[in-house]
């Protein structure tokens, strides 16, 4: 699986750079399917909730805004449940897929390892240029410590959102509490 190309959703709407960013998330879920020995149906709804997960990144503002109308949320973080809608509406019935294309820019207490693999996957994926080496090392590690690396890159993120001064929400909150 991981020689697989990357074949977009017909219904993706994304630029070169971001279909970059997916391509590199799908072949990390698809590296750590195949180290982790992962039953064909869970190492398929990894590869798809890579290729799926920012599909919507560069949709037009109102189309998000339609497809997220029941989530109050800021446009930057609306293509997550813009795409898990879109793909309710073309019949996706996995729950750890819809839930992890839907939170994974926050987070959610309610994953399962599919929506906590494409966290880290989004997070790690070796084409962002902040802590290369500590990435890349957690990278290699996720096969032997998945919970381990779950904890360390979920405490990353919200120490960068913090220093970054934005803010967190409810869902972020609850992902750490229900890992510390």
């Amino acid at each position: 699986m991981t020689d697989r190309a990357l074949v977009m959703p017909d219904w993706a709407q994304v630029g070169e750079k971001r279909r970059a960013h997916i391509a590199r998330v799908t072949a990390l879920l698809d590296r750590w399917a195949v180290q982790l020995k992962l039953d064909a149906a869970e190492a398929q709804a990894w590869h798809d909730v890579g290729r799926f997960h920012d599909a919507l990144r560069d949709a037009p503002e109102a189309e998000l805004r339609r497809l997220g109308a029941g989530f109050d949320l800021p446009l930057d973080v609306l293509h997550g449940p813009a795409a898990a809608t879109y793909l309710v509406s073309i019949g996706e019935s996995r729950v750890s897929v819809l839930n992890a294309v839907r939170w994974h820019t926050m987070g959610s207490a309610g994953w399962d390892r599919v929506g906590r693999a494409l966290y880290m996957a989004d997070f790690l994926e070796p084409g962002r240029n902040f802590m290369r080496p500590d990435r890349a090392f957690l990278a290699e590690h996720l096969p032997h410590d998945f919970d381990g690396v779950f904890r360390q890159v979920v405490r990353m993120r919200l120490e960068w959102t913090l220093r970054e001064g934005k803010a967190l929400f409810p869902e972020a909150v609850g992902l750490w509490n229900s890992i510390r």
